[in-house]
């Protein structure tokens, strides 16, 4: 029934419940699955060397996220991940439409903050702006 199935990750205990969901569904389906992380944009007026290392920092992290949804997805043959700079709901929208997504998987909440991760407020706005069914994990 899916083709591609989009998650949207963060770490939180909603988030990784929502990983092992969409592997599964993955896995049933034979469908490919697209991981998106998006984390919060540095600042330019930290200027140089700051906005070199905070950037660093959060594409170090964004890489432990990942590896972490990975792992609670399981084997997937053609996994594919996508880590972008910008407000999560945007991010995952725009990757759901270039992929052609027929699902999005996500936790209901997030962790918030600077991580750049998925609030509840970002899961709302999917739901409404979504052209495919989005399905919340608590």
């Amino acid at each position: 029934m899916y083709k591609t199935i989009l998650l949207a990750y963060d770490g939180s205990p909603h988030a990784q419940k929502a990983a092992a969901l969409a592997g599964e569904e993955a896995r049933v389906h034979g469908a490919a699955l697209v991981v998106v992380y998006a984390y919060d944009p540095v600042p330019e007026w930290l200027g140089e060397p700051l906005f070199e290392e905070a950037l660093a920092r959060r594409v170090t992290h964004a890489q432990r996220v990942v590896e972490e949804a990975k792992g609670r997805i399981g084997e997937v043959p053609g996994l594919e991940v996508e880590v972008l700079e910008g407000p999560p709901a945007s991010a995952i929208l725009r990757v759901a439409e270039a992929r052609g997504a027929d699902l999005i998987v996500m936790g209901t909440r997030g962790l918030g903050g600077v991580a750049g991760t998925l609030l509840g407020s970002q899961s709302q706005k999917v739901v409404a702006l979504a052209n495919a069914p989005v399905l919340l994990v608590r």
